[in-house]
């Protein structure tokens, strides 16, 4: 029986989704029996709040009371630091603020679950969140399993620490190691595959790989030239099907599918796959706010935009948008409500000089990110163009590129448009950097990597 109890304390993540929620809430009330003794004895919700409240409160002044007699106080430190975290969360989470804002009471459910009626609105995934929630409340995270001794013989000590940080650091590679890089062998090995199959497909050479000119032509589009090129589970063809059917659009460049793995998802090639492949909940989802004519605007940048083409969220940055495509749409993008397909119009020149002039007449502003969209997408013309007069401006100091490119198209990163960059990078002056998006070990791939080092190599950062 107490090996049972030992089991249910130490029952890992991985463990708890095979669970059913029956299952799942022997281990909630497990994890902190005074919660659950709080919302059984309560004869309604408020009381709960309240008791809650007490309890959660007493639980806080022991963990830092230097004279408390509870146990908590030979706790490690970092257990106790999480715990106060822990309880802050949980306070904020019942708040009754919290719920009007959120038109959702964790509470309530909480309350059910005790009373022994669980809702059909509480999933799997929210009593495993309230059972480890609740594990650090009572400082039982494991965040600290293993502290370091304090020395009383300096050396010998210091070749324990020595020996304890090895063990750290082998953790640390084994767990690294399940996660393959665009860089490893047979991750290249598979590229090359399917990118000689795409370039066959679509009647190119060597050559044209290499011109993003040739990529930007051929972005892929439609659920048929992709299922031809890589295999798709059935969720993924009728979630694409789904998209093209209501009009909602998807785009992919060559090289970025090269990253797939061409015989169907695994766990190398999922992310790469999610970030791009319109799922038909992501579908739904657009469709329902069309319907409703919800405003995507979630950041509010409709009402931080004193002028067009300007984002202002901060006193001395602002957001320069002269571009409003990509080459390739990612589903978690933040402006997703705005962006515009591959070869639709731009915002004119026009309105992007009123925009830097703007700029020029506010000497708050020091620093520019230039985002959109991708900004590389403009041609080293225009690109040059922009910079000249964001140059003369003499209260800029930092402009900032916002692309990704970088992983979507690292062709584009050639040596005019370094050249282009570099000319206005003026250290001490005017800083010119690139920030970037690398979402997966496998989009640092050789092609990526020479980019990368084209600009750092021309004396500029790149940030992620």
């Amino acid at each position: 029986m107490s090996a049972n109890k030992n089991q249910k304390r130490t029952l890992a993540i991985k463990d708890l989704v095979f669970l059913c929620k029956r299952e799942l809430c022997n281990y909630l009330w497990e994890a902190d029996p005074s919660i659950k003794k709080i919302l059984t004895n309560a004869q309604n919700l408020n009381q709960a709040r309240d008791k809650l409240f007490d309890y959660l409160n007493q639980v806080e002044r022991h963990y830092f009371n230097l004279y408390s007699d509870k146990h908590f106080r030979d706790l490690h430190i970092c257990e106790r630091a999480n715990a106060k975290e822990c309880i802050h969360v949980l306070k904020n989470i019942i708040r009754t603020e919290n719920e009007r804002l959120t038109n959702f009471s964790a509470l309530k459910q909480l309350f059910r679950i005790a009373k022994k009626t669980i809702s059909a609105n509480v999933s799997e995934g929210f009593i495993s969140e309230f059972i480890y929630l609740f594990r650090g409340i009572n400082g039982k995270s494991e965040l600290a399993t293993e502290a370091f001794l304090l020395p009383s013989d300096a050396e010998e000590y210091s070749l324990l620490r020595s020996q304890k940080l090895d063990d750290y650091s082998i953790k640390m590679n084994k767990r690294l190691k399940k996660y393959k890089k665009g860089t490893d062998p047979e991750i290249v090995q598979k590229q090359r595959k399917l990118k000689n199959k795409i370039i066959k497909y679509l009647d190119a050479s060597p050559n044209d790989w290499k011109d993003y000119h040739w990529h930007l032509k051929h972005i892929i589009r439609d659920s048929k030239t992709l299922s031809d090129l890589v295999q798709l589970d059935e969720l993924e063809l009728e979630s694409l099907q789904f998209a093209e059917k209501n009009h909602i659009p998807f785009q992919i460049t060559p090289y970025y599918l090269s990253l797939f793995n061409q015989q169907g998802k695994t766990k190398d090639d999922m992310t790469i796959r999610a970030q791009v492949l319109p799922s038909k909940t992501y579908c739904q989802n657009v469709i329902e706010n069309r319907e409703k004519n919800v405003d995507m605007d979630f950041m509010g940048e409709k009402t931080t935009s004193p002028i067009d083409g300007i984002t202002r969220r901060y006193p001395q940055i602002v957001i320069l948008k002269p571009v409003e495509t990509c080459p390739q749409l990612c589903v978690y993008c933040q402006r997703n409500w705005e962006i515009k397909t591959y070869g639709e119009k731009n915002p004119t020149r026009r309105k992007t000089h009123k925009a830097i002039e703007w700029i020029k007449n506010n000497k708050n502003i020091t620093e520019l990110l230039i985002t959109g969209g991708d900004p590389l997408l403009l041609t080293n013309k225009y690109l040059n163009l922009l910079l000249s007069h964001l140059a003369k401006i003499p209260h800029i100091e930092r402009i900032r590129i916002g692309t990704r490119m970088l992983v979507t198209l690292p062709f584009r990163i050639d040596e005019k448009l370094v050249q282009t960059l570099r000319q206005y990078h003026k250290p001490g002056k005017r800083e010119i950097c690139l920030v970037t998006h690398f979402e997966d070990p496998c989009e640092v791939t050789p092609p990526a990597i020479e980019a990368i080092q084209k600009i750092r190599q021309a004396g500029m950062s790149i940030y992620n």
